[in-house]
């Protein structure tokens, strides 16, 4: 198969699956350029950070980080706290990058919430190669942020709205995604397991401290239970 007919059909499945990443990335993109704008920024700053950080959550603490005085150890730790996440998620996706070939470490650097979830439950079509289409996938995602801040960057000075509450968008589409996996599966003991863990997690911790103890929590049960798991046993 020729590179041209793997690329098509790989596009054509990747982008229906990015279409709700785009609408929310762009309003969270628009939000952080003028938020940049506003801060003092020229646009070009949003649209450096978009395209070479891309993790929203890290580029929106990055704006007081510069304000400030300069601490590399600081912005080291904030960073590592707020993503320590995608530790969880590159474990995840070992087994599914393997052989990807150059397109690893495109897929490593860009693999966002989103993608992570799109390219982990995501059921491929056999006809499409699943290299291109979790690349692609990855790809949309980035670009859909990119050119938000970049515009938000550029038009802030003429763009006035409320964006209160406009960081719901991501949660509603999480909540999407975990409904959509929660109707494909059968059983539900994983999904089970993460939600109780969670919340665990969270009465023990707090809302500020309890992202990574669940992760942990949800690894090690997650692998204590995978061979029943896996062989279609739930477990209680």
């Amino acid at each position: 198969m020729t590179l041209a007919n793997r690329l098509g059909p790989a596009f054509r499945a990747a982008f229906p699956k990015t279409i709700p990443i785009f609408a929310g990335f762009w309003f969270l993109g628009l939000t952080y350029g003028i938020y940049m704008h506003t801060a003092g920024f020229p646009f070009w700053y949003p649209m450096l950070m978009s395209l070479t950080i891309f993790a929203g959550s890290a580029e929106f603490v990055a704006v007081n980080l510069l304000l400030g005085a300069f601490d590399p150890l600081q912005a080291f730790a904030m960073t590592l706290m707020i993503n320590a996440r995608h530790l969880f998620y590159g474990i995840s996706m070992l087994d599914k990058y393997r052989g990807t070939g150059w397109k690893k470490f495109y897929l490593i650097f860009g693999m966002c919430d989103e993608s992570f979830s799109i390219n982990y439950t995501a059921e491929i079509p056999e006809n499409v190669d699943r290299d291109w289409f979790m690349f692609f996938v990855t790809l949309l995602n980035h670009l859909y942020w990119f050119t938000g801040a970049t515009l938000g960057g550029i038009f802030g000075s003429l763009i006035q709205f409320n964006t209160e509450g406009l960081d719901f968008v991501m949660t509603a589409m999480f909540v999407v995604i975990f409904l959509e996996q929660w109707l494909k599966e059968k059983r539900h003991t994983s999904a089970l397991l993460g939600l109780g863990l969670s919340l665990l997690c969270l009465l023990a911790f707090g809302a500020e401290n309890f992202i990574i103890p669940a992760m942990l929590a949800i690894l090690g049960v997650l692998t204590l239970l995978r061979a029943p798991l896996e062989k279609g046993v739930d477990t209680p």
